[in-house]
């Protein structure tokens, strides 16, 4: 439960030494608490707002008269700030004991210490920022691409809430007129065709399947994709690995059955993060270890946004090929196997393998050649992990759905209209199809924040840093 007409604290930069440090306070009691800890040229109650101030911060009331630090503190007068509240910031030196110290003595004087996200709540209930928004803040400073900023950005700046509130708008324009007819229901006075009413629904749909069909993407541009690389052992999985991140990072060696168990680095591809896993090689064995590091490689399979299946050119498709195959069409549903892509290494050896077998066996139209060890069709590599991602488009502005809360509203919202739609065809009175489409209103609404509950609030800003 949050309450608004406490004053709030917090250290909004990260934890640890460093030039600087933000403790930042918000609340109507805001300027009072800090006045009574920081002596300038002025007293912030007389201060102008978005100004920056030099003076030292500490009690003067202390036994030995001393200060804390010397330090900038800067006003934002309600209601332009991040909270709509009144705000000050203390910019300190960034020393781990100092910035303690310095929250603790703003505590004293009144604030208490501010929940996870307590500050962009604030900003959400105060009209500062809508619902989706405020979750942008938190993607905006997880951000670890070029492009997951701009997908974060844009939401920010209202892409996703400008067009859910086109979808509100039209249906609410169809539930008032059907609302408008159960006025008149004694005069038998039609305001929207059935067939309209029809009409505009289909088109609603479709609007919000559409935007539903972006939410691989944004989830991808949110969280990165889970790039696994599978094959049985001494197919250059590991030579992969560190030729794709030009590093040494996994250990290579002639003896097959090297990697015993999954590593996992980040890789930015043009923008695009992907989790790439070197995964044990899957063969049957007695050694207990290697057992284990080829279940987990089972386990990765399975669980891949794109399975990268690697062969050796080198040799020709063997018993063990054939069982990883099995193992491959039996973890992955058909549905996925958009994400399965498939490359033959060791091109710059004597090619004894057959690409014709493999396409039918795993039902596949192509097969990329590559040389991990010369970095050979590497850039081809990665040019089809990105259309198998987010496709040859870009953002342009465009808002793209990034979370699973988003897409279960968008979900419920298209399962709510087509309800409605079956309430037209069923010919039931326009009061049953005014419901549905309430219905799908409220969901649409929970995007933006306009129909929420306190739990759902609860579980999206306890998932914030303190101090944002």
């Amino acid at each position: 439960m949050i309450f608004q007409n406490e004053t709030i604290a917090a250290i909004s930069t990260p934890a640890g030494s460093g030039g600087i440090a933000v403790v930042r306070i918000s609340g109507s009691s805001a300027i009072s608490i800090v006045d009574k800890v920081f002596q300038g040229k002025v007293r912030l109650s007389q201060a102008e707002s978005h100004k920056v101030l030099l003076g030292k911060i500490g009690q003067p009331l202390e036994k030995d008269g001393g200060f804390l630090d010397e330090a900038l503190v800067t006003v934002f007068g309600a209601p332009n700030s991040y909270t709509a509240e009144d705000v000050v910031e203390i910019s300190c030196h960034g020393g781990h004991y100092l910035t303690q110290r310095i929250l603790a003595l703003v505590v004293e004087n009144g604030a208490r210490l501010a929940e996870p996200g307590e500050f962009t709540q604030r900003a959400f209930l105060n009209g500062r920022l809508d619902l989706s928004q405020a979750e942008a803040v938190a993607d905006i400073i997880r951000a670890k691409t070029e492009l997951s900023l701009k997908a974060a950005l844009s939401q920010f700046q209202g892409a996703l809430s400008k067009r859910v509130k086109e979808m509100r708008t039209n249906l609410i324009e169809i539930c008032s007129l059907l609302e408008l007819e159960l006025d008149f229901a004694e005069e038998d006075v039609e305001f929207a065709s059935k067939d309209d009413v029809e009409n505009r629904l289909g088109k609603t749909i479709k609007k919000i399947e559409d935007f539903l069909q972006t939410y691989k993407r944004g989830k991808i541009l949110r969280e990165g994709a889970k790039l696994v690389i599978a094959g049985k052992p001494n197919v250059g999985k590991s030579s992969l690995l560190n030729a794709l991140l030009k590093e040494e990072r996994a250990i290579v060696t002639e003896i097959p059955g090297t990697t015993r168990d999954v590593l996992e680095e980040q890789l930015d591809i043009r923008g695009v993060l992907f989790r790439v896993v070197d995964t044990a090689g899957v063969r049957g064995t007695k050694d207990k270890i290697e057992q284990l590091g080829v279940q987990r490689s089972l386990e990765q399979i399975k669980e891949a946004d794109i399975l990268l299946f690697l062969f050796d050119g080198s040799s020709p498709l063997d018993q063990e090929d054939l069982e990883l195959i099995e193992h491959v069409l039996s973890l992955r549903k058909r549905t996925e196997q958009d994400g399965l892509i498939v490359a033959i290494n060791k091109v710059d050896l004597k090619k004894k393998l057959s690409s014709k077998k493999i396409k039918e066996l795993l039902e596949i139209d192509e097969i990329l050649e590559i040389s991990a060890k010369e970095h050979r069709g590497l850039k081809e590599l990665e040019s089809v992990f990105l259309k198998h991602t987010i496709g040859k488009e870009t953002l342009n502005g465009e808002p793209v759905v990034t979370n699973i809360r988003q897409k279960q509203a968008l979900g419920a919202a298209i399962d709510a209209l087509r309800a409605a739609q079956t309430s037209l065809k069923m010919g039931l009175s326009s009061e049953f199809v005014a419901v549905d489409l309430r219905q799908a209103l409220d969901h649409l609404g929970e995007i933006i924040g306009e129909v929420t509950s306190e739990d759902i609030l609860g579980n999206i800003f306890s998932k914030f840093c303190i101090g944002k």
